[in-house]
């Protein structure tokens, strides 16, 4: 069931609050808002809203068996991928960039929050269909002439389809079909904070448990846990 709101602080926080208060938040249900007055990305930045773009939350409670919750990206990556890939005009793909960043080339389209409650994540998503708000340090992109509701009814379905085979099939066929629609392997990464010198390789896929991993210039590949990772600017 997607429930909806004309405005709002964050859909995470809400969800959050009613979490940590011991409320009943059905797995499966979205809270999206038409307008996020205090949305927020990776490490607190601040997420304009614009009006007509997706802004949604939903939750997950974990269950003994369970791949690694971090992964839980990985599949609404592929959610957010499948909903929005029959919404492009020809000739544009969209390409999945890890952790939680959804590309039409070097531009972003959408970005993905996850953030843990005891034993829930709540998963906040947002995607730029109707207009691109204007963020420091990266470019954005919009679908434009997306109608929000019929949006968010299709990636409620495809997310609840990736989080059956999740737990149904583990996490391995997740990283094959995240690769199948990220950037190409070789492509140059920079894993770091704007501003720092950050580091350097090129991205060589994933490991098994979802880790980014970065081939460095002297041959060696480092498996990415947790950061910041950019396109290199050459790439």
């Amino acid at each position: 069931m997607i429930h909806t709101l004309a405005e709002t602080g964050s859909t995470n926080a809400d969800l959050a609050a009613r979490l940590r208060a011991s409320e009943s938040v059905a797995e499966g249900d979205w809270l999206v808002a038409d307008r996020q007055t205090a949305g927020k990305g990776r490490q607190g930045r601040e997420w304009l809203d614009g009006a007509g773009n997706f802004m949604g939350s939903t939750v997950v409670h974990l269950r003994f068996g369970d791949p690694e919750p971090a992964s839980l990206a990985l599949l609404v990556g592929l959610a957010v991928h499948e909903a929005v890939t029959p919404l492009l005009n020809d000739g544009l793909s969209a390409t999945l960039k890890w952790p939680n960043d959804l590309l039409i080339g070097r531009a972003k389209l959408a970005g993905i929050l996850l953030e843990r409650v005891n034993d829930s994540v709540i998963i906040g998503v947002g995607v730029n269909l109707a207009q691109a708000p204007e963020v420091p340090d990266r470019e954005t992109v919009a679908l434009q002439g997306v109608d929000r509701d019929a949006f968010a009814a299709d990636l409620a379905r495809e997310f609840a389809a990736e989080l059956e085979r999740w737990r149904n099939f583990g996490l391995a066929p997740i990283v094959q079909r995240w690769l199948a629609a990220a950037h190409p392997l070789g492509t140059p990464l920079t894993v770091g904070e704007p501003g720092e010198e950050g580091l350097i390789g090129a991205f060589a896929g994933l490991a098994e448990d979802g880790a980014l991993l970065l081939r460095l210039a002297d041959g060696r590949t480092r498996a990415i846990h947790a950061g910041e990772v950019r396109l290199t600017p050459d790439s």
